[in-house]
C-alpha cells in the first residue's frame, strides 16, 4: 500500500502524479467560483424578483450572501467528505465525487445561456474531468502496488 506520510501518487516512473492536497485546493476554489457567479446573479434582485424567482427562503436566512447548498436546499457540512482511510476506497470515493460535480455542472448548463455563467462552468466541467483522470490513474497505480495475491483488493495486513 502506499506510505502514509505521501500526500500524492505518482507513477513508478515519476512523470505523473496526483496531488490530493492540490486537487482538494481547487476544488475549494470551484466553490468560490460558484458562489461568486450566484452572488453576482443575485446582488441586485428586487423583492419582487426575489419572490418571483422562489428565492425567498434562502434570502430571508442568508439575503444574498452565498451559502453553500445543494439545489434541495441541504447545506454543505464536513459530512459530504466521506473518508475512510483505506486507499481503495477514498480513490472510488473521489472518482464518484468527481463524476457527480460533472453531472451538477452538466445540468447547470442545459438551464444558462449566459456566456458568464457558461463559461466558467464549462471550464469547471473540464477540470472535473481531469480530476477524475488523475484519479483513475491513483487508482491504477495503487491497484498496481497490491500484491498479485490479492483478489479482493483489501490489505490483509489489517484483517
Amino acid at each position: 500500500m502506499l506510505s502514509p506520510k505521501r500526500n500524492c501518487l505518482s507513477s513508478k516512473k515519476g512523470h505523473r502524479s496526483i496531488s490530493v492536497t492540490y486537487v482538494g485546493t481547487e476544488e475549494l476554489a470551484h466553490l468560490e467560483m460558484v458562489g461568486t457567479i450566484v452572488y453576482q446573479l443575485t446582488r441586485n434582485l428586487t423583492q419582487e424578483e426575489i419572490q418571483k424567482q422562489g428565492f425567498d427562503a434562502y434570502f430571508i436566512d442568508h439575503t444574498t450572501g452565498v451559502y453553500p447548498a445543494a439545489a434541495s436546499g441541504a447545506p454543505f457540512s464536513a459530512a459530504c467528505i466521506a473518508v475512510t482511510g483505506d486507499t481503495l476506497a477514498d480513490i472510488n470515493e473521489d472518482l464518484a465525487a468527481e463524476q457527480k460535480a460533472r453531472v451538477t455542472y452538466d445540468n447547470i448548463l442545459r438551464f444558462a445561456d449566459d456566456p458568464d455563467v457558461r463559461d466558467p462552468i464549462e471550464f469547471l466541467r473540464e477540470r472535473e474531468i481531469v480530476h477524475y483522470q488523475r484519479f483513475g490513474e491513483g487508482l491504477r497505480i495503487a491497484t498496481d502496488r497490491l500484491d498479485s495475491k490479492n483478489f479482493y483488493a483489501f490489505n490483509p495486513s489489517f484483517d
